[in-house]
């Protein structure tokens, strides 16, 4: 069955049918969640807002309609709702809300050295990436992290595709600048640095 159908089904009484749709999302929506909680250390809270995330999607669903979103988009807008209300009232409201997530990387060699290289090369893009602003943030997570396309992200964060295309141009633009500084530095300076000891 299709998700439309399932819906169809769930709307005219058959409520068990919910499992079936949750488990085709639990696990993408427990790390999205997972995702915006990790930087601010409130990654045990995962399971929790997305098991709210589905009661509340649960609780919602007579009101969904696909001519205005696909279920996937409405359901990842209710998560992140839910964990920025979560960070919300958890933080202060003049502390910026911090999302990241685990960087993705081609594997290496299990030698120690290149297992603390890898970690920390994981900390300084995570932490370059928690240095964008909030919907900059979203953004990145949504289509870097969750592969979802401009358009299923457009309808998350409530915007054009043409915006979310220039978000996510910011945001990897800003990335790569807080990065160069690592990745990037001139063969000499070591030298030079040898020469002032």
């Amino acid at each position: 069955m299709t998700d439309s159908q399932l819906i169809r089904e769930i709307k005219e009484g058959n409520v068990e049918l919910y499992s079936e749709l949750m488990s085709r999302y639990q696990r993408k929506i427990l790390a999205f969640v997972y995702h915006m909680l990790k930087s601010s250390n409130m990654e045990l809270l995962a399971e929790d807002l997305c098991s709210e995330t589905f009661y509340k999607a649960f609780r919602s669903l007579h009101s969904f309609r696909e001519v205005d979103a696909s279920f996937s988009t409405w359901l990842y807008t209710i998560a992140r709702n839910t964990v920025l209300s979560e960070l919300r009232k958890q933080r202060s409201g003049n502390v910026p809300l911090e999302e990241s997530g685990v960087v993705p990387i081609a594997p290496m060699e299990n030698a120690p050295e290149h297992a603390v290289l890898r970690s920390e090369r994981v900390m300084l893009v995570r932490d370059a990436i928690n240095n964008l602003p909030e919907k900059q943030r979203s953004a990145i997570i949504l289509r870097e992290y969750d592969q979802l396309d401009y358009q299923e992200i457009a309808g998350i964060l409530g915007q054009s595709v043409s915006s979310v295309k220039s978000l996510l141009f910011r945001a990897r633009s800003s990335v790569k600048t807080q990065l160069e500084p690592y990745f990037f530095e001139p063969m000499y300076e070591p030298y030079e640095g040898m020469k002032n000891r």
